[in-house]
């Protein structure tokens, strides 16, 4: 998912914590990549605060233990539920059917607004579907590990082998090296 993708951009190494979408141009590049309408008609700002709320929104539903992302622009549950609610708002769309001669009949879908503010929505609402539920969206609790991910097999639980492997080692570390008692 898209959307997934989108939450992630903040993400981490030894060096700290990143963002990928930083400046306007690693912004238009993550939007180039990940969305098909023109990057640069969408608001670069309101691609931030709608990570920010996702990110906030996806920590509350998680019980994510980690602390949030430090410089977050939203603070609080019910201000991402504003964000993502005024950003869905921002490009209503309709379905049109579409059906040419000699072809089968199709869904297309259309509005009003400029590409960017439908991109926007469209993010928007992918992330109201993540977070009601529509897929089981986790956080990677490995160690140094800042992404979420969504859990496709029940015994699921980093976000990648990567982060598992990093997890098991850290487990068995505290096994055979807790200290003594006494």
């Amino acid at each position: 998912m898209v959307v997934v993708e989108l939450l992630n951009t903040v993400w981490a190494d030894r060096t700290g914590v990143h963002d990928a979408l930083a400046t306007s141009d690693q912004a238009r590049a993550w939007l180039a990549a990940h969305v098909p309408e023109d990057p640069d008609a969408v608001d670069v700002p309101d691609l931030r605060l709608l990570r920010d709320a996702l990110r906030r929104l996806a920590a509350d539903l998680t019980d994510d233990p980690r602390p949030a992302h430090e410089g977050s622009t939203v603070p609080t549950r019910a201000a991402a539920v504003q964000v993502v609610d005024r950003l869905c708002a921002t490009a209503p769309t309709w379905s049109a059917l579409v059906w040419e001669q000699g072809a089968p009949p199709r869904r297309e879908p259309r509005s009003d607004a400029q590409a960017g503010r439908v991109a926007l929505a469209s993010l928007a609402e992918q992330g109201v579907a993540l977070v009601t539920g529509e897929v089981e969206l986790r956080a990677c609790l490995a160690p140094g590990c800042v992404l979420y991910f969504v859990r496709d097999h029940p015994r699921r639980e980093w976000c990648s082998a990567g982060c598992g492997n990093r997890a098991r080692v850290a487990r068995h570390y505290r096994r055979h090296h807790a200290p003594e008692a006494g």
